[in-house]
Protein backbone atom coordinates (compact mmCIF):
# COMPACT_ATOMS: atom_id res chain seq x y z
CA UNK A 1 0.00 0.00 0.00
CA UNK A 2 1.32 3.42 -0.99
CA UNK A 3 -0.05 6.68 0.43
CA UNK A 4 0.33 10.02 -1.33
CA UNK A 5 -0.28 13.44 0.17
CA UNK A 6 -0.12 16.90 -1.33
CA UNK A 7 -0.20 20.26 0.40
CA UNK A 8 -1.26 23.13 -1.89
CA UNK A 9 -1.00 26.80 -0.93
CA UNK A 10 -3.44 29.07 -2.75
CA UNK A 11 -3.93 32.78 -3.28
CA UNK A 12 -7.53 33.81 -3.95
CA UNK A 13 -7.29 37.29 -5.47
CA UNK A 14 -11.03 37.74 -5.98
CA UNK A 15 -12.00 36.77 -2.43
CA UNK A 16 -13.17 39.77 -0.43
CA UNK A 17 -14.66 37.93 2.54
CA UNK A 18 -14.53 34.63 4.36
CA UNK A 19 -17.90 33.73 2.85
CA UNK A 20 -16.60 34.24 -0.69
CA UNK A 21 -13.42 32.32 0.15
CA UNK A 22 -15.43 29.36 1.42
CA UNK A 23 -17.48 29.39 -1.81
CA UNK A 24 -14.25 29.23 -3.86
CA UNK A 25 -12.81 26.45 -1.71
CA UNK A 26 -16.02 24.41 -1.72
CA UNK A 27 -16.22 24.62 -5.53
CA UNK A 28 -12.59 23.53 -5.89
CA UNK A 29 -12.94 20.67 -3.40
CA UNK A 30 -16.11 19.35 -5.04
CA UNK A 31 -14.59 19.38 -8.53
CA UNK A 32 -11.35 17.72 -7.45
CA UNK A 33 -13.11 15.10 -5.33
CA UNK A 34 -15.52 14.19 -8.14
CA UNK A 35 -12.90 14.09 -10.89
CA UNK A 36 -10.03 12.30 -9.11
CA UNK A 37 -11.67 10.38 -6.22
CA UNK A 38 -9.24 11.77 -3.62
CA UNK A 39 -9.67 13.14 -0.11
CA UNK A 40 -9.33 16.93 0.07
CA UNK A 41 -9.74 19.45 2.88
CA UNK A 42 -8.69 22.96 3.88
CA UNK A 43 -5.91 22.43 6.42
CA UNK A 44 -4.45 25.91 7.12
CA UNK A 45 -5.14 29.64 6.77
CA UNK A 46 -8.80 29.15 7.73
CA UNK A 47 -9.35 32.75 8.85
CA UNK A 48 -7.48 34.54 6.05
CA UNK A 49 -9.64 35.92 3.20
CA UNK A 50 -7.26 35.49 0.30
CA UNK A 51 -5.11 32.53 1.36
CA UNK A 52 -5.89 28.86 1.74
CA UNK A 53 -3.94 25.65 2.12
CA UNK A 54 -5.51 22.45 0.88
CA UNK A 55 -4.47 18.94 1.80
CA UNK A 56 -5.06 16.13 -0.69
CA UNK A 57 -4.48 12.42 -0.10
CA UNK A 58 -4.93 9.17 -1.97
CA UNK A 59 -4.02 5.51 -1.60
CA UNK A 60 -2.93 3.08 -4.33
CA UNK A 61 -0.40 0.35 -4.98
CA UNK A 62 1.88 2.24 -7.41
CA UNK A 63 4.02 5.30 -6.61
CA UNK A 64 3.98 6.55 -10.22
CA UNK A 65 0.18 6.41 -10.33
CA UNK A 66 -0.11 8.41 -7.09
CA UNK A 67 2.39 11.00 -8.32
CA UNK A 68 0.45 11.31 -11.59
CA UNK A 69 -2.92 11.74 -9.81
CA UNK A 70 -1.61 14.37 -7.38
CA UNK A 71 0.12 16.26 -10.19
CA UNK A 72 -3.14 16.31 -12.13
CA UNK A 73 -4.96 17.60 -9.04
CA UNK A 74 -2.52 20.52 -8.86
CA UNK A 75 -3.00 21.22 -12.59
CA UNK A 76 -6.79 21.16 -12.15
CA UNK A 77 -6.61 23.67 -9.30
CA UNK A 78 -4.23 25.89 -11.30
CA UNK A 79 -6.80 26.01 -14.11
CA UNK A 80 -9.52 27.39 -11.81
CA UNK A 81 -10.47 31.04 -12.37
CA UNK A 82 -9.46 33.41 -9.57
CA UNK A 83 -7.05 30.93 -7.97
CA UNK A 84 -3.27 31.07 -8.00
CA UNK A 85 -1.17 28.16 -6.73
CA UNK A 86 1.66 29.68 -4.70
CA UNK A 87 3.38 26.42 -3.77
CA UNK A 88 2.72 22.72 -3.46
CA UNK A 89 4.50 19.71 -2.04
CA UNK A 90 3.87 16.06 -2.88
CA UNK A 91 4.94 13.33 -0.47
CA UNK A 92 4.66 9.61 -1.09
CA UNK A 93 4.95 7.07 1.74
Amino acid sequence: MVIGTCSIQLYLAESGSLKRKRQFIKRIKDRVRNKFNVSIAEIEDNDLWQRATLGVSTVANDKRFINEILSKVVQQIESENGVEVLDYQIEIF
